[in-house]
C-alpha cells in the first residue's frame, strides 16, 4: 500500500506522516538511506547527505533516477535556483521570451494568466521524476525548459557536457532567502515539532537546509559561470530587481531568442517583465489556489519579494553572524551580494 493509501485508509500525526515517507523511500529502493548521514530537517524530520548536500529522502529516490535516465538535448533549457531565490519569476521570464512569437505578453489568453509558472516548467526532481515516475520527454517540442534545486555537481551529466544545452542560475543574498525559506516552511510546514527562527536560522548557518550548504550551491554555478559563460549564466536577484528589462534582455540574448529593434521599440520587453511582476503573479488567482510543487499551496508562493526584508525579521546578532559565514564562505570567489 502507498504512502498516500495509508493516509486515507488511517488518521496519522504529522509527525508520523514524516516517519512514513521516509520508511517508504527505503522500502521503494533507497537503502542507500542506512548508509548516510542525517540530521533534523526543517520541513521533514531529517535531511539526509548525498552527494555533498542535504536533501529530503524522497527527493533522493528521484535524483538517482533523473541521473541515470535523463538525456539532454542542445537545445534545452535548464533553470536552475536555491529554494526562494527567484525561482517562481524566472520561470515566468523564461516562458515568456521563449514563447513570445506564439503568445504576446498582451494577449488576454497568455498561458501565464491561466497557469501557474510551475506548471508551465516543471521541477525535474519535484514533478517529472518523482514518485518513482519514468518519463517519455522525448515528444516535447524545442527548447524544452526544466528546472531544478540541485547543485551543479549532481546534474546529470548530459545536461553538464551536452553541448548547446544552457543552464540559468539564479540566486539571492543569503539573507532574504533564508527569510522567504521560513516563511514558506512556516506556511506549508507538516511537522510536529515546530522549529523556532532562531533553530531554523543557525542550522541555515551550518548548512543544513534542503539543496545547501547554500554557499556550496552558489559557487558551483559560479564558477562554472565563469569558466563556460557560453553554457552557464548566472543571475542575481537584486540586480534583476534593479533593472529587470536589461536582465530580460540578457536572458533572452543568452537563451538563443534575442529582442529585436522592432520588439524593443514597440514594448514587448516592457509588457514581458510587466506580465511577469511579482504583484501581477500574485495578484492572478491561478496563484492563490492550487497546488503546483507537489504539496506546497500556490498562495504561499509569493510573500514579499522584496530587497532587504531581512532587517524586519533578524537581529542584530543574527546578521552578523550570516554576514561573517558568507565572507568565510564565499570571501575570495568574487561572489558579493546587495543586502
Amino acid at each position: 500500500m502507498g504512502f498516500t493509501q495509508r493516509l486515507e485508509s488511517q488518521p496519522m500525526s504529522t509527525k508520523q506522516m514524516a516517519a512514513a515517507a521516509e520508511n517508504e523511500a527505503v522500502e521503494d529502493g533507497l537503502e542507500i538511506l542506512h548508509s548516510l548521514s542525517k540530521e533534523r530537517g526543517w520541513r521533514t524530520q531529517h535531511l539526509y547527505m548525498y552527494q555533498n548536500f542535504w536533501c529530503q529522502p524522497q527527493q533522493i529516490q528521484a535524483i538517482v533516477t533523473l541521473q541515470d535516465h535523463f538525456q539532454a538535448r542542445e537545445s534545452d533549457i535548464i533553470l536552475a535556483t536555491i529554494p526562494k531565490s527567484g525561482t517562481t519569476w524566472l520561470k515566468a521570464l523564461t516562458f515568456a521570451i521563449t514563447n513570445r512569437n506564439q503568445f504576446e505578453p498582451s494577449s488576454k489568453v497568455h498561458p501565464l494568466l491561466t497557469s501557474n509558472p510551475h506548471d508551465l516548467v516543471p521541477f525535474l526532481e519535484y514533478k517529472l521524476y518523482a514518485d518513482n515516475q519514468l518519463p517519455d520527454l522525448s515528444h516535447l517540442p524545442s527548447p524544452r525548459t526544466f528546472a531544478t534545486h540541485i547543485p551543479y555537481p549532481s546534474l546529470p551529466e548530459s545536461i553538464q557536457f551536452t553541448p548547446g544545452c544552457k543552464i540559468v542560475y539564479l540566486c539571492r543574498n543569503p539573507l532574504d532567502t533564508f527569510v522567504s525559506s521560513w516563511h514558506f516552511i512556516s506556511r506549508n510546514n507538516v511537522r510536529a515539532e515546530k522549529l523556532t527562527i532562531e533553530e531554523a536560522f543557525d542550522m541555515f548557518c551550518e548548512g543544513v537546509v534542503g539543496f545547501g550548504p547554500f554557499w556550496e550551491h552558489m559557487l558551483g554555478y559560479w564558477k562554472t559561470s565563469l569558466s563556460r559563460p557560453e553554457d552557464v549564466l548566472f543571475l542575481k536577484y537584486e540586480d534583476m530587481q534593479d533593472d529587470i528589462q536589461y536582465h530580460t534582455m540578457k536572458l533572452a540574448k543568452f537563451l538563443g531568442f534575442p529582442f529585436s529593434a522592432e520588439e524593443r521599440k514597440v514594448g514587448i520587453v516592457e509588457g514581458i517583465t510587466n506580465v511577469c511582476s511579482f504583484d501581477n503573479l500574485k495578484d492572478l488567482e491561478v496563484n492563490k489556489k492550487g497546488k503546483s510543487i507537489a504539496d506546497f499551496e500556490n498562495k504561499t508562493l509569493f510573500r514579499k519579494g522584496k530587497v532587504g526584508d531581512w532587517v524586519n525579521h533578524l537581529s542584530p546578532t543574527m546578521a552578523e553572524k550570516m554576514f561573517w559565514v558568507m565572507e568565510n564562505k564565499l570571501g575570495g570567489s568574487g561572489l558579493k551580494f546587495k543586502v
